[in-house]
């Protein structure tokens, strides 16, 4: 008899059934169960029947399953007399990866397109390949009575499907059908049920007359509107407050998406993954009917098919791609219950369509690109809270994450649950959602943290929630710095300890010395860092006014690094109110008001303001990726402008003096912007390039990583890439979590981890 023990994603993915297909073909006879733990195994049989059986465990396992570990001892027969499926065990302290949310199954998809099919248009159609996971799921192990689907009384031709072993549905435990689940109901802005044969039917009329409606989906509410209507795009961003950021876009089928975007094959397979993310592709802007007003001033469009029956259905009949963006106002976390939505959301939709299943924990769309390898920009739904499994054993650690884009990461044995994207921790929203959502991971993982993990930065929502957390329970405390969590995330990720070589950059980071660092170079590993250099310090004027109006970094590199009775004539900036303009030079003079920065954002900031791209911001890099969106497709050899690097108190420091005059010349010359911006990523690819030789010489590292916001620059990417791989580096990115602050906690829990021994 063989006793078997399975973990990893292998409940809630059909692996039961699978288990009990292969037994019964090889003639087996015993059982298997769900645990908190594991699922576990007992057949007996002949020897070769056992053996070919474990091998079709790992070889032939469900299309969702992802095994982490198989393990078989061998007893005693007991004499079973046939295969049975047992209930599920709960066991103390045990905890079982949860699987998350999948996209429609094409079997679900021809059901619900089928008249003849008794789901024909229903809109909450699932099986054991596909459908809500963790967005319902209330604790372990995995059965209904534990999800949000046990106030629906199961009918007798579902309840046959998931008693069936051999039906696909076998404890598809959202399985319902019109009879017995969940259902629609579509409201009007202030509340009132709108009289309807079919929610659907009239939803999509609403969307063609060009509302706006607020969609309830797996993890939160969308809010959807005609993509091909400038006046309902402009009446959104008024309405959501979100004046020019770009709006994802969900379109039915790959064929209607390549009529609107070049798409590779990569690109393709990501789209039609399980994990169904918003996936960044080329723009075809001449041949479009989408709006320009969808993403103004950008060359990518954020795109995704539909991922649940209703999407499928309202897509289908609408006969339109549709704007599919975030339940909520600007910086607020989504939308997930509809008393929640109907008071939130009443100023921004005209609509409401809302259903009766509730969402346990919310959950925002994935965000990638595919340069060479999928690269996560924000990491959400289909992907968490799968882990990433660690190259050791790791003590029981909270990592609470950075203040933008925040994840938490949670740590156990050989796993790191980085949470779901939770957003900008600037208000009490976010805030209750970033504590709501910690519970919720330590309760279904068994986690109970002896180490809190935090950034430096006094001020970020998270430090503070940290110290409070920390001291109040007793537990041990480690302040990690934002630069050093970056790169060991992107360390830990590949599965290197270092040393390497450490490219920081992004916006902002508290560096150790109380300034704002973003233009880091590190020698670094899994435990501690040395700063060895980066860009030349820049007084911040107005500090966090200088992020939001680019043309104030312009000024302060200009007078800082030019003198400051540097003439602005013949420069964008020149035009700028002649009061304001005399209120930043005396900031500058005088130091008011002026944090010190290497921020390698800030910079890009400010040549887009000099070259008279963009001056002022509503949201966060606009003036660098519109930067970056002036260069070609195919980027030509270019040439570079001039720095230094010069040793100070035994640092270096990148200089930028030279830049910036030359590129005042060239604005002065009229050249224009795109020669501007190539030739500036070329410049800060070659200064990545310098400053690796110069360290490679001094430590012998050859190894590259390259992480922070900066890096979500495709141009820049390639171009450093291409030109350290010259130059004999190997280079490692980021592919699993986001290389901006997104990716920043899992990082932080590995340093809390070896600087805590």
């Amino acid at each position: 008899m063989a006793r078997i023990s399975v973990r990893g994603v292998v409940q809630g993915v059909g692996f039961r059934p699978f288990v009990y297909r292969p037994a019964r073909e090889h003639g087996l006879m015993g059982w298997v169960r769900n645990t908190s733990g594991n699922v576990e195994i007992e057949v007996e049989g002949n020897e070769e029947a056992v053996g070919n059986f474990l091998t079709d465990l790992e070889a032939k396992a469900p299309p969702m399953a992802r095994i982490e570990k198989v393990e078989a001892t061998f007893h005693p027969v007991k004499g079973y007399t046939q295969f049975q499926i047992w209930e599920s065990l709960s066991r103390e302290g045990q905890y079982q990866l949860v699987s998350p949310d999948i996209a429609t199954c094409d079997d679900c998809k021809k059901e619900i397109f089928s008249p003849t099919d008794r789901r024909f248009r229903y809109p909450f159609t699932n099986c054991t390949n596909c459908g809500p996971r963790f967005t319902i799921i209330e604790d372990i192990p995995y059965d209904r009575p534990k999800t949000t689907m046990h106030k629906f009384d199961i009918c007798p031709r579902c309840q046959q499907e998931y008693a069936d072993p051999l039906d696909r549905r076998f404890h598809a435990q959202p399985n319902a059908c019109p009879q017995c689940g969940p259902s629609l109901e579509l409201l009007d802005g202030d509340g009132n049920p709108v009289d309807c044969r079919d929610g659907i039917t009239a939803a999509s009329d609403l969307l063609k007359a060009g509302k706006i409606l607020a969609v309830k989906g797996l993890g939160g509410f969308h809010l959807a509107c005609d993509a091909t209507s400038e006046e309902a795009i402009n009446a959104l961003r008024a309405r959501k407050r979100r004046l020019s950021k770009p709006l994802a876009v969900m379109i039915a089928t790959i064929k209607e998406i390549k009529k609107h975007c070049l798409v590779s094959p990569e690109e393709r397979k990501l789209l039609e993954s399980p994990q169904c993310p918003i996936v960044l592709l080329r723009w075809k802007h001449g041949s479009s009917n989408i709006s320009p007003a969808v993403a103004p001033n950008l060359n990518y469009l954020g795109v995704m098919l539909p991922y649940t029956p209703l999407h499928h259905l309202l897509l289908t009949e609408t006969g339109l791609p549709l704007v599919m963006t975030s339940g909520n106002l600007s910086e607020e976390p989504i939308a997930k219950d509809n008393d929640e939505a109907l008071r939130r959301l009443s100023g921004i939709a005209d609509y409401f369509l809302l259903h009766n299943r509730d969402i346990f924990a919310r959950y925002d769309d994935s965000v990638y690109i595919v340069e060479g390898m999928p690269q996560a920009v924000r990491r959400a739904r289909g992907y968490a809270p799968y882990p990433i499994f660690l190259p050791f054993r790791s003590k029981q650690i909270l990592a609470c994450g950075a203040e933008l884009k925040n994840t938490f990461c949670l740590t156990k044995d050989e796993h790191a649950f980085l949470s779901q994207h939770i957003g900008d921790m600037e208000n009490e929203e976010t805030l209750d959602h970033f504590e709501n959502t910690i519970k919720l991971y330590e309760k279904l993982f068994r986690i109970e943290p002896e180490i809190i993990a935090y950034d430096m930065h006094p001020e970020y929502l998270a430090t503070k929630y940290a110290l409070q957390a920390g001291s109040g329970q007793g537990l041990s405390l480690v302040p990690v710095q934002h630069h050093h969590a970056h790169i060991v995330s992107c360390l830990v990720e590949n599965k290197v300890e270092g040393p390497v070589i450490g490219v920081a950059f992004d916006g902002t980071g508290y560096g150790t010395d109380g300034t704002i660092w973003g233009g880091e170079f590190l020698l670094a590993d899994w435990r501690s860092f040395q700063r060895v250099g980066h860009l030349e310090y820049v007084p911040l004027p107005g500090g966090e006014a200088a992020i939001k109006k680019p043309y104030r970094m312009a000024l302060s590199y200009l007078y800082s690094l030019l003198g400051e009775d540097f003439t602005l004539d013949g420069l964008p900036v020149s035009k700028l109110n002649p009061t304001e303009l005399e209120i930043i030079k005396q900031q500058l003079k005088r130091g008011v008001n002026c944090p010190l920065t290497s921020s390698a954002g800030r910079l890009f900031d400010a040549v887009s303001a000099l070259a008279g791209v963009r001056g002022e911001i509503d949201y966060e890099a606009q003036a660098a990726i519109e930067l970056e969106m002036l260069t070609p497709d195919e980027v030509p050899e270019s040439e570079s402008y001039p720095f230094s690097i010069v040793e100070h108190q035994g640092v270096r420091v990148v200089k930028l003096g030279g830049l910036f005059l030359a590129i005042v010349q060239e604005v002065k010359n009229q050249v224009t912007a795109s020669v501007i911006s190539l030739k500036f990523h070329h410049t800060v690819a070659q200064i990545i390039v310098e400053m690796c030789r110069l360290m490679a010489r001094e430590a012998g590292v050859t190894q590259v990583v390259l992480s922070g916001g900066v890096f979500q620059n495709r141009l820049l990417l390639k171009l450093a890439i291409a030109a350290l791989q010259r130059e004999g580096f190997s280079v490692l990115t980021h592919h699993l979590v986001p290389c901006n602050d997104g990716g920043i906690s899992l990082g932080q829990a590995v340093v809390a981890h070896f600087s805590s021994k």
